[in-house]
């Protein structure tokens, strides 16, 4: 392909600009499937003492050009599909979620020319219905009066997912939340772009959990490589995953109303089990302190690397992995309406200090 302008040819260009041209045309994708990645590393400064202690570091996987990590797992999962025949031209990609993947599966939908339906329920955002719908996906709801007792629709949505893959000609569910390849996305993506940013100078990687897709493709690539790195997971109040009681939570990207098959326990070091408001005040504090409006579950994860920073003591070396976009929750998180109504009252300055010190760590 040819990026010269009509009035340029090659024989006109003097060396430099022919190195030049040659950089450009390697840096260009293909198309939107391969811009995924090496997304930039900030270090947080003001939201906690904390950081002038240690680097604390957040890897904004926001960056990414549909806004979210799980587009990795979406390119990733649907070219494993092509490749063994699973998916073919023309079929419909169908899926469970309750934003990010939904959306990273719409977007390589709407590039390779694949029908998408995304099953949601009530606890999805008018922000991410807007997304998916404006990527060309079909939205299908599950009533409210299908969740489960703990109030969680997943395994319902799950459910009426799978029923449609069956129905419908030519069809491919990838089950994010079963599928064991879901894990080798991130080893082949953010693993990668962490071992060679970091050399073997990283004391802990902080990763929330839903999935596992993302922590356990980090653990397993990272953890032969680096013995000394230790992984940290995130979870979020009312989720079961680290064993604490299931009740009902308005948090999406993390926690699960039931335990993942993909999560090995055994390679996690210690977990953190943050409640809402927590999270919740930690997103507005990094809006208003560090100029990072950032999803709901970097609250939470954010929140959990603060107190690990403070338990391995000063020089420590901590990489947050920052999952999505803060615009999507200015319905939600970011509204004092919707804090008001759902009861959030959220902690500022010493107050939220003190609240991320008083955290308990999981250890396994």
């Amino acid at each position: 392909m040819n990026y010269l302008p009509p009035s340029l040819s090659f024989e006109k260009l003097s060396s430099s600009q022919y190195k030049n041209l040659q950089r450009y045309q390697k840096n260009v994708s293909v198309d939107v499937t391969q811009a995924l990645g090496n997304v930039p590393i900030v270090r947080l400064g003001n939201i906690s003492p904390i950081c002038l202690e240690s680097e604390c570091l957040l890897k904004l996987e926001s960056c990414n050009p549909g806004g979210s990590i799980k587009e990795k797992n979406a390119v990733y999962l649907v070219t494993r599909a092509e490749e063994e025949g699973l998916l073919v031209p023309g079929g419909t990609i169908i899926e469970s979620s309750s934003g990010n993947f939904g959306i990273g599966l719409a977007m390589v939908g709407a590039v390779r020319g694949y029908r998408v339906m995304i099953v949601v329920d009530a606890k999805t955002a008018p922000p991410f219905r807007r997304m998916l719908k404006a990527y060309g996906a079909e939205l299908v709801d599950v009533p409210l009066d299908e969740a489960d007792e703990s109030g969680s629709m997943q395994k319902a949505r799950m459910k009426r997912a799978q029923e449609l893959a069956a129905t419908i000609p030519n069809a491919w569910y990838p089950c994010q939340h079963l599928n064991p390849e879901n894990t080798e996305a991130h080893s082949y993506y953010t693993a990668r772009e962490i071992a060679a940013h970091f050399s073997d100078e990283l004391d802990a990687v902080v990763v929330g959990v839903s999935t596992a897709g993302q922590i356990m493709g980090i653990a397993r690539y990272l953890v032969p490589r680096f013995p000394k790195i230790r992984i940290v997971g995130v979870d979020v109040e009312g989720s079961v995953i680290m064993g604490t009681p299931a009740k009902p939570y308005k948090m999406t990207g993390i926690g699960l109303s039931f335990f993942p098959p993909n999560l090995d326990i055994s390679l996690l070091n210690r977990a953190y089990v943050i409640p809402e408001a927590i999270a919740y005040s930690v997103c507005h504090a990094l809006a208003r302190r560090e100029g990072l409006l950032l999803g709901a579950s970097t609250g939470a994860i954010v929140a959990g690397g603060l107190h690990l920073a403070r338990a391995l003591g000063a020089g420590a070396r901590i990489l947050m992995i920052n999952p999505d976009r803060g615009d999507r929750y200015l319905e939600t998180v970011y509204d004092a309406d919707w804090l008001e109504r759902h009861q959030f009252t959220l902690k500022e300055g010493e107050h939220l200090d003190d609240a991320i010190a008083s955290l308990t760590p999981v250890y396994f």
